[in-house]
């Protein structure tokens, strides 16, 4: 097909829409630029499924590493980005810093192939040359900022080539508001595809699959050991964890469509939500935190699957003795500060005041949902005040107004506190990267919590130690005001000379001269020096 056959751009304000904008083209332009190219009812979408704060959108990471984090993390998944260069240089080595083996594809553009369709063209071509069922279950192509703003038309791509199954999607930063909801886009669009599958007949069987028991299906991306601790507490209602969404692997979600009870312990898997729900199971939200937690969502879980109210309590009483003692084994002391940008934010709260910690504020990134509303009634019982979409400037004037013994956040609060003296630890690798639920979640985080909270001490003995680094002259970047042009050598050269260059090719004309008239000096003074000579011997 030639270039000119592709979809066509529409035209905006008179103007192709991707020929004049760019990636810095401005959010509300490129929105405009989307809708106008057929992506409106994409959007729209995206707005319904993840809604925007009054700050508009949270400072963070682009959206897409979300889902190429996912991506990624499939076997026998290959992963293919269209953007701007720079985007998908930027995501790539995020996603291979976090510890990605697997190679991220790349289509790239330009001005003639966007406005020609030949990106599209492009992609299509890409899907054929990967579409090999010996290496792949599934392509996942994601269209980045620039693409999707052009209106470049995933949808029209086969859902699959020679067996293997094309999964299109779009993550842009100007329509998805963080990388936790991102992950999401792409688990819904696997959902989706993988229900839409098994309704039209036979699947291929997971292979590992639990049959003699209910199964639950874990929605949210969870420490390894987090579903082993969460299948321990089902077990006595005769119950079993039966996958985990995103999957590791296609298969995996026949198997989490399978369940008997899907369960949102990531409260903001809006688009997953959807598709359980369309395929007829019950879904419960919060997770099993601290022993008051655990206690309540083993009776949601347990009613949602009809068992019987003996066992859900049997289950229930373990559950929470066991839990209880953890945590009083393990007590948590002082005043903290909470908000972060993964969606477990009111969950870590919760276990964390169940410790005893004082929580004076809860921020978190992602939107108010159904699904975390028994965390937020039950933080707010206990006088705490809870902000979703919390931007950074909002987690500041928390932290700063309640002055904690430990603030847990974002990189750029975490490294305001320290620097006010106030221990911190990031969240993202320092908290949700620990398990949290049950009993094993109560006694994973006392250990880290009460080590940097007794850490003050040595904190501002480092303080003390760096006092004057980064301040003042030595600040280095971050300028508050234009930064005074410094003079290059030529220029300083210049200066000092009144004016005229002592570089470049003036200085060297300059040079020359001198050096004429010096050789013509030697030549007339030798032919002097020689005839003096002569006139001796004669």
């Amino acid at each position: 097909m030639s270039a000119k056959s592709g979809p066509q751009l529409p035209v905006l304000d008179g103007k192709v829409a991707a020929a004049g904008s760019g990636c810095h083209g401005g959010k509300e332009r490129m929105r405009a630029e989307a809708a106008a190219a057929g992506k409106g009812e994409a959007l729209e979408q995206l707005e319904r499924d993840y809604p925007l704060g009054p700050h508009d959108q949270p400072q963070g990471m682009c959206p897409a590493f979300g889902s190429l984090r996912v991506g990624l993390r499939m076997r026998r998944t290959a992963t293919v980005l269209s953007g701007s260069a720079c985007c998908v240089y930027g995501l790539t080595f995020t996603s291979h810093f976090y510890g990605a083996r697997r190679t991220v594809g790349y289509v790239p553009f330009n001005s003639e192939t966007l406005v020609t369709g030949q990106l599209f063209e492009d992609i299509k071509q890409t899907m054929h040359d990967l579409a090999d069922p010996e290496r792949y279950d599934a392509i996942v192509m994601t269209n980045l900022c620039i693409p999707t703003a052009s209106g470049v038309p995933l949808e029209l791509l086969p859902d699959e080539i020679n067996g293997v199954r094309i999964i299109g999607i779009d993550v842009p930063g100007f329509g998805v508001p963080t990388h936790a909801e991102a992950k999401d886009v792409l688990a819904g669009a696997l959902l989706r595809y993988a229900r839409k599958e098994a309704s039209s007949g036979p699947v291929a069987k997971p292979d590992e699959v639990e049959r003699s028991r209910p199964t639950v299906t874990l929605i949210g991306e969870l420490f390894p050991a987090d579903p082993i601790g969460i299948a321990a507490l089902l077990e006595p209602m005769g119950m079993a964890v039966g996958s985990t969404v995103p999957p590791r692997e296609w298969r995996e979600l026949y198997a989490a469509l399978d369940c008997t009870v899907a369960a949102a312990t990531h409260p903001f898997y809006t688009a997953s939500v959807r598709e359980f729900k369309a395929a007829g199971r019950p879904v419960v939200g919060s997770a099993p935190v601290g022993a008051e937690g655990t206690a309540a969502w083993l009776k949601a879980v347990g009613a949602a699957a009809g068992i019987d109210a003996k066992t859900i309590g049997r289950a229930v009483d373990g559950a929470a003795k066991a839990t209880a003692g953890a945590l009083a084994r393990t007590p948590i002391r002082g005043r903290i500060h909470v908000s972060g940008y993964e969606g477990s934010e009111l969950l870590v709260a919760r276990i964390l005041a169940e410790a005893g910690a004082e929580i004076t504020h809860v921020g978190t990134a992602l939107p108010k949902t159904p699904w975390s509303d028994p965390d937020r009634e039950w933080l707010e019982a206990r006088g705490v005040n809870v902000t979703y979409r919390a931007s950074l400037e909002q987690n500041l004037e928390a932290y700063r107004a309640h002055e904690p013994d430990l603030a847990i956040g974002t990189t750029p609060l975490v490294q305001a506190a320290k620097e006010d003296g106030t221990p911190a630890l990031y969240f993202t690798n320092l908290i949700s990267a620990r398990p949290i639920f049950g009993p094993m979640g109560a006694a994973g985080l006392s250990e880290v919590i009460n080590g940097a909270v007794g850490g003050r001490e040595r904190l501002n003995h480092m303080r003390t130690f760096f006092e004057g680094v980064g301040t003042g002259h030595a600040t280095g970047y971050g300028w508050t005001e234009p930064p005074e042009r410094r003079l290059s050598a030529k220029e300083r050269n210049a200066r000092a000379r009144g004016g005229e260059s002592s570089t470049g090719t003036k200085a060297k004309k300059r040079e020359k001269k001198p050096a004429k008239a010096r050789a013509k000096k030697a030549k007339k003074s030798k032919s002097a020096t020689d005839a003096s000579s002569a006139e001796a011997t004669s």
